[in-house]
């Protein structure tokens, strides 16, 4: 074998050495002190994205239409963790058993309150939400929601759907990939939010609509009057408040981060 050849098959095996050692590398995320540094996927328009473009040191942010998108963006290994509401966090990794969540205190001591935001000095509408969320909680109708979109045993059952007679119609905007609170079962579009829009619909006697878009798209679509309300498990923001007015807050949440196992 020639000095030359050997060179070659030396260079080729230290090369593959490298690679090998390269495709072992863990990284290490169990808390969100561990997301400084880190390559984090985030649902475009959420606080999720505000919590770790203000306060994690040097992420290197992907931001994307869904958490769906993100956690398939982290199994293949392009991005660290995805930061993200718990609940649709849950409804990932219970379908995906190589990721898993880590809580975090700071998440905990920080929840997050959902409401359904109008256009800012819609209060006839406003009042009309308002006037639901308060009978659901009253008559029981709100826990039995809870019991059907978030089951203590996971299997969820989708309620009958609530009809309206009424002649005109009211445009719920939502992004159909938030579970439980609004995503795609065979060719409808259902959630926890999207039973709660038709019974607003129904209490005003309009016929509901559905409309689906990206998440960061909901806002300036209620501003431009493309839809009519909004139920999309919105965190309720200080920045948020100027430009739409929310209803009463109906959820609690926090943030969770998604990890590799």
């Amino acid at each position: 074998m020639t000095m030359k050849k050997m060179k070659v098959i030396l260079a080729a095996a230290i090369a593959l050495t490298m690679f090998a050692a390269c495709s072992k590398e863990k990284v290490a995320v169990n808390s969100a002190a561990d997301l400084s540094g880190k390559k984090i996927g985030v649902q475009s328009g959420t606080t999720g994205e505000l919590y770790v473009q203000e306060n994690v040191e040097g992420a290197r942010i992907s931001s994307f239409k869904s958490g769906i998108d993100a956690a398939l963006d982290l199994k293949s290994g392009a991005i660290d963790a995805v930061v993200l509401d718990e609940l649709p966090a849950k409804q990932i990794v219970a379908r995906n058993p190589d990721l898993k969540i880590i809580h975090d205190q700071t998440f905990a001591d920080n929840k997050e309150a959902y409401a359904i935001a109008v256009k800012k000095g819609n209060s006839e509408l406003l009042g009309t939400i308002n006037a639901v969320i308060s009978e659901m909680k009253a008559n029981g109708d709100y826990e039995s929601l809870v019991n059907a979109f978030m089951p203590a045993d996971g299997n969820i059952v989708i309620p009958e759907v609530l009809a309206s007679t009424g002649s005109k119609k009211i445009k719920l905007g939502t992004n159909a990939a938030f579970p439980p609170f609004e995503y795609v079962d065979g060719k409808n579009i259902v959630g926890f939010d999207i039973s709660m829009g038709q019974r607003i619909a129904a209490k005003a006697d309009l016929s509901l609509e559905v409309v689906d878009m990206a998440f960061d798209s909901l806002i300036p679509a209620l501003q431009s009057g493309t839809i009519d309300f909004i139920a999309a498990g919105m965190s309720v923001t200080e920045e948020r408040k100027k430009n739409v007015d929310f209803s009463d807050e109906y959820f609690e949440s926090e943030q969770v981060i998604i990890v590799r196992k």
